[in-house]
This record gives structure tokens, sequence and C-alpha cells, in this order.
């Protein structure tokens, strides 16, 4: 058990990190998936939804960076502990107010707990794992992270059947919270405490963690730049019509699916990425990480096309399968983002790079509702150029980490 243990990166710290990435995960994913259809539910229309995908990637953006930052002032365990708090508030709103303008208002709140949550993750991941195991850890973070992905929606979907798409999606929620609850519990028990030590320096980043930024982006490796900006074109292709595919296979093609059918679709998605998480990982601790992260560009950019000509269950399967395969080096690509951050600043450059991406990706997910209103085959196809274009672009462009990353970042910062 201890050679299991220390092969997959499991410590006390990072155990009690993936226990509150499943309890918080299930609940929040057995309601949040069937948002489009509750909103559809209470009288809300297309721009409904489309204000909902892209608020979350808007909001998303904003949350990231703060959260960067409140994890290095005060360390991952107390900000999760706030993070959690949040979502609580925003699943309890949804509860008590039956209407689609309470989800927007709600989805405020519970969007934050894993856009803020992310990089005090990874900052958490980074400074309890060796070198080595670090990719392990951020894929085993992602594989855990697909369970509730995978069980959460199969859930939901029997909790809608039975009780409705109103009443069924009203429940969700409460269970979400009802597990939100137990994830802090158990987080604050499980996770050590790591209050930042500020007796030392370093060259990249001041004693305190810097609220800035623009500072910050100073510090930002050009190879991670050139990484940014593939990763906002690839988001675009996968969020223009990432709201709309539960409207797709529900509502649009000639042989809709059933809410069951399709919490299982997204079941045979999230297994997918499971599979081939681990393998992939021990791979990309060993080699260079831009294969792994092309190749997962290459499925994001298929998936739409695919999912064009999915006009039954059993094309849908075949479209889910690909959709979970985009996973494949999503975790090199995050392990990626780490390395070429400075040491004493991983959190707050990691949100900055999200804060950065989904400020630019939410005005592609608010688009993709005008794109599906002209007509659901203009969302997908513009969806599959923008892949196109994102993953030649990093093809060509896009750099590898080479040599020690803190040195690199060094270098760079006192060069310019």
């Amino acid at each position: 058990m201890t050679r299991i243990s220390d092969f997959l990166g499991l410590q006390r710290s990072t155990v009690g990190l993936l226990g509150m990435v499943v309890l918080v995960g299930m609940g929040e994913r057995m309601a949040e998936r069937f948002l489009p259809i509750y909103i559809i539910a209470l009288g809300g229309g297309a721009l409904a939804i489309g204000l909902l995908q892209a608020m979350d990637n808007f909001l998303s953006a904003l949350y990231s960076f703060p959260g960067g930052y409140l994890s290095d002032r005060i360390g991952t365990k107390r900000s999760l502990l706030v993070f959690n708090l949040v979502a609580m508030a925003g699943f309890a709103l949804v509860i008590l107010i039956p209407a689609w303008q309470a989800v927007v208002a709600g989805a405020v709140l519970f969007i934050s707990w894993s856009a803020i949550s992310l990089p005090a993750t990874m900052s958490l991941i980074y400074k309890v794992l060796p070198q080595n195991k670090r990719t392990m850890g951020v894929s085993m973070h992602s594989l855990v992270r697909r369970i509730p992905m995978a069980l959460g929606p199969l859930v939901g979907g029997v909790f809608i059947a039975v009780w409705g798409e109103r009443d069924g999606v009203r429940l969700a929620f409460g269970a979400a919270l009802a597990m939100a609850v137990a994830a802090l519990l158990l987080q604050q028990r499980m996770i050590e405490d790591d209050r930042p030590d500020r007796t030392t320096s370093d060259d990249s980043c001041d004693l305190k963690p810097e609220k800035n930024p623009v500072k910050i982006f100073r510090l930002m490796n050009p190879a991670m730049k050139g990484l940014l900006v593939s990763d906002i074109l690839i988001r675009f292709c996968e969020q223009i019509p990432y709201a709309f595919v539960v409207v797709w296979a529900m509502k649009t093609i000639a042989e809709p699916v059933s809410a069951v059918q399709f919490g299982l679709l997204t079941t045979i998605e999230m297994a997918t990425a499971v599979l081939v998480y681990i393998p992939v990982a021990y791979l990309a601790d060993r080699s260079a990480k831009k294969p792994f992260v092309l190749i997962t560009f290459i499925f994001f950019t298929l998936f739409p096309l695919v999912l064009l000509y999915s006009r039954s269950l059993e094309w849908l399967v075949a479209a889910f399968i690909l959709r979970g395969l985009k996973e494949f080096g999503e975790p090199t690509r995050k392990s990626l983002i780490m390395d070429l951050s400075p040491d004493s600043c991983k959190a707050g450059m990691f949100g900055l790079y999200y804060l950065i991406r989904d400020v630019v990706v939410s005005f592609a997910a608010f688009g993709g509702a005008f794109l599906w209103q002209i007509s659901p085959e203009t969302n997908l196809v513009t969806a599959f150029i923008f892949g196109i274009i994102a993953t030649a672009g990093f093809a060509v462009f896009g750099k590898d980490s080479v040599g020690s990353m803190t040195q690199d970042t060094r270098s760079h910062t006192k060069s310019g």
C-alpha cells in the first residue's frame, strides 16, 4: 500500500483534498449539469442559458486570481474553508427561490468553488509532492474530479426522472448543500495547516503575496504566454457549444435522449478520461509535456464536428467518448503552468493565468447563444474552426518547460 501511495502521490493532505473534491463535486454536478434544462423549465430562454455560461467563465476568471492570492496569503486550508462557505450560500439560494434569476444569482456564489479553489489546490500539490510526482498529483486531482462528474449527472438524471425538471434539480441542490458541509468538516480535519512562511525571500516575488496582477504578469514566462494564447483559442472551441450540448442531445436531434441517458453519456465521458489520466501522468513526468497538450487540443477540436453528425444515442456515445479523450493532457497542461510559475507565488500566477484566459473566453460562451439562435449547426462549425486555429498555432509556436523553471523565471525577470 505504501508503494501504491507513493506511486500515486498520495499523502494525508492530498487525501483530504481529494475527499473534499469528491464530496463538493458530487453535489455540484448532480444539479449544475442540468441547469440549462432547469432554466427552461423556469421560463428562461437561450439568452438566459448563454448568460449563465458566459457568467460561469467570466466569474471563474475574476475569482481565480483572488483565490490564488488568498491561498498565498493565508494558506490552502484556511482559504478552502472560505471557498466552501461561499459555495454553500449559493446552493441555499437556488433551493429557497425557484426562479431562473435566482439560479443566475446563486451561480455567482457556487461557481466560485471550482474557480477559487483550483489555484489553492495546485499550490498544495506542488508544496507537498516531489518534482517527479507533481504531474501525477495533478492527474490524481483531475481523475478524482471526474468521479463526481461521471456519477453526479447520472444521479441528477434520476432525480429529474422521479421528481421532474423543477423539483428534481432543487432536491439535487439540497444534496449538494449537505455534501458541501461534509466536505468542509473533512478538509479541516485532514489537510495540514500551511500558513505561509514569510521569513525567506525569493528574487521573483516579494515577501508578501503580490496583489497587483500587472506586476505578476511581468513575471510570466514567455512560454506560458504562448500557452495562454493557444489555450484561449481552444477554449473558444469548447465553450461556444458547451452550454448547448445538453440541449442538442435532449431537445434538438431527431432522436432525443432522456435525462437519465444524458447522465449516462456524461458517465461514459468521465470514465474515458479516468482511464487515460494515470498512464499519461506517468509518461509526462518523464518526458516533454508539449506533445500531450497538443494531442488534447486535437480532441477538443474534433468534438463539435463529431457532435454535429451525432443524431441518436449510439452516435452520441461515440461523441462523448471523444469528449472524454480531450482530458488526455489537461493535467499535463496544468502541471506545465505550475512549472513555468515562480516558486513563491505559484498560486497567484496560476490564478492570473486563469483570470486572463476565462475573461476572454467568457465572451465566446455568451456569443455561442447568438450563434445557436442562427442555427445549432452554425454554433458547432464555428467552434470547430476555432479548434483548428488553436491546434495549428500551438503545434507551430508552443513551447515546453526546459530545465529549472525557477532559474528560467529568475533570469527572465532580471533581463526584462
